[in-house]
């Protein structure tokens, strides 16, 4: 049936879920259903198209919740585009928090961990960046401060992470541990 399976074992495990310990499913009170592959075809054009807006010099109809990335390939070493979604932005420190919503294996992140420097642009704003990466905890701060600030849209990234949320701050915090964060300082 799946990873929803209503069935359970004699235990009260369900037919699919690992011994407690061990699953790499359960995470707190969290559970993770499963975690999206990085988009194919035509979805990876749908998620691909705000960077011809960027080209078009329309990056600022996207306002500040997302930035264009340009980074490094870790195996070619051409140069790589991404649009994401900002998690949170410093005001004072100008930086830009940014979370890997399909993993670590996420090429964009794999790149910036192999050449941490980069260029960011956010609406017509370029700067030069260099990438720190996050720990746990403070991923699931910056995770339930995401979604108290956007409740359903934080409901709704979260599920589309993988992630069964149930909308309490102590959920979305669970949830922050496991997602890799990623937080853009200006270089000067």
């Amino acid at each position: 049936m799946g990873l929803l399976d209503p069935y359970c074992s004699r235990d009260g495990r369900a037919h699919n879920e690992p011994p407690s310990g061990r699953s790499p499913w359960k995470t707190g009170r969290v559970k993770v259903t499963q975690r999206p592959d990085p988009p194919t075809g035509f979805r990876r054009a749908f998620f691909r198209a705000p960077i011809y807006l960027y080209r078009c010099h329309l990056g600022f109809l996207l306002g500040g919740r997302f930035l264009l990335l340009e980074h490094v390939g870790r195996k070619t070493g051409a140069r790589r585009q991404v649009v994401l979604e900002v998690v949170n932005h410093d005001a004072v420190g100008d930086g830009y928090v940014l979370a890997a919503g399909f993993g670590p294996k996420s090429d964009w992140y794999r790149n910036l961990r192999a050449q941490p420097n980069a260029t960011a642009q956010v609406g017509r704003r370029r700067l030069s960046v260099t990438a720190e990466f996050l720990d746990p905890e403070t991923g699931a701060d910056f995770m339930a401060h995401y979604a108290a600030e956007h409740p359903k849209l934080g409901m709704r990234i979260a599920r589309g992470m993988g992630f069964d949320v149930d909308g309490s701050a102590s959920d979305f915090r669970a949830a922050g541990r496991e997602i890799r964060f990623v937080r853009l300082r200006p270089l000067v």
